[in-house]
């Protein structure tokens, strides 16, 4: 075991943060773990006697006291979320510390913590709201300098009847839509490395089928082969997240339903209204947990197994099929 007085806590935050980074974590996931290890760090630092910088503190200065005063200090100006999540990663980090043997146990439970809220979904409001997001996007906006109503369709259909996650969207190659017709189904790259598979009924199958096609006549047919991309900008490159969070914005604006996004929601508002309309429609919960790809109803509860019939099924509910039946043709007879 090393001597814990020797050991920076600066320097064991960075190391903390590149054994996560080999989890393939976000970007946004890495940057919240730094400010949360380094705030509290910081306060620490304040509240010890005598107080010292963040350069200065050792591993060894972080008693339980120590901590609980500077989570005292961290909680008084955060709502309780952001107080759970950094005690979430402190606890990840002196979880790592104990493995590497750096230190020999974990304060953390000696450190309160509020409860974490359950998250509140947040769809769009307004019954009849995706279907007037579809119809106004559908249509080819003579304001814009390139317009490309079936990619955006495809994106917003997507979201609206898959339930996909703004960088599950991204991941997605041509060939993640996959199956026989009929039986169409796209395969997911979930959260936390969980893959899952969502069946893609008729109607959204077509949008997707005329936006490739779209895509085609526009970059060749060489841009659609199975391994590349499956969504893309204007230019044919891979669409990125700046890029889809502004594409779904711009839809919203051109539909004017701006005022009907829950604030914070963008895209992931799309994903909850294909939560919402599913349990609306009769779904049951553990179809909608499989469909989302959620790892368990609650944290103590193990994942729940459902049937492709049944997921297939509770897809067949969502009402959102219904307009997309009417902006792309009737598949071809034969």
């Amino acid at each position: 075991m090393q001597e814990m007085s020797d050991s920076p806590v600066e320097r064991l935050i960075e190391e903390f943060l590149t054994a996560r980074a080999t989890r393939k974590p976000s970007p946004h996931t890495l940057a919240a773990y730094r400010r949360d290890l380094r705030s509290v760090a910081t306060l620490a630092g304040e509240a010890s006697t005598p107080p010292l910088p963040l350069d200065r503190l050792m591993i060894a200065d972080l008693s339980p006291r120590l901590l609980r005063a500077a989570f005292a200090r961290f909680a008084a100006p955060r709502a309780a979320a952001s107080v759970h999540r950094a005690w979430s990663s402190w606890n990840a980090f002196f979880t790592f510390l104990v493995a590497e043997a750096v230190v020999a146990g974990n304060p953390m439970p000696a450190v309160g913590r509020p409860r974490a809220p359950l998250p509140q979904p947040k769809p769009l409001r307004g019954d009849d709201t995706p279907e007037e997001l579809l119809a106004s996007v559908a249509r080819e906006d003579g304001r814009q300098r390139d317009p490309w109503p079936e990619r955006d369709v495809a994106v917003l259909a997507l979201a609206l009847c898959a339930g996909l996650r703004l960088s599950e969207l991204l991941a997605l190659r041509v060939s993640s839509v996959t199956g026989r017709a009929g039986e169409r189904r796209v395969e997911v790259a979930g959260k936390g490395g969980r893959p899952r598979v969502v069946p893609v009924e008729p109607e959204l199958d077509r949008v997707v089928v005329a936006y490739l096609d779209s895509r085609a006549r526009r970059f060749g047919s060489r841009s659609v082969r199975p391994d590349a991309p499956l969504l893309v900008d204007r230019r044919g490159e891979p669409l990125r997240r700046g890029g889809l969070q502004y594409l779904v914005d711009s839809c919203f604006r051109r539909a004017g339903i701006g005022d009907r996004v829950p604030s914070g929601a963008r895209l992931h508002a799309l994903r909850h209204t294909f939560a919402t309309r599913l349990a609306e429609d009769g779904a049951s919960a553990a179809e909608i947990m499989r469909l989302l790809g959620h790892a368990s109803l609650a944290s103590s509860q193990t994942y729940i197994e459902v049937t492709a019939g049944q997921q297939r099924a509770a897809v067949r509910s969502n009402r959102t099929h219904r307009v997309l039946s009417g902006l792309v043709g009737a598949p071809p007879a034969g």
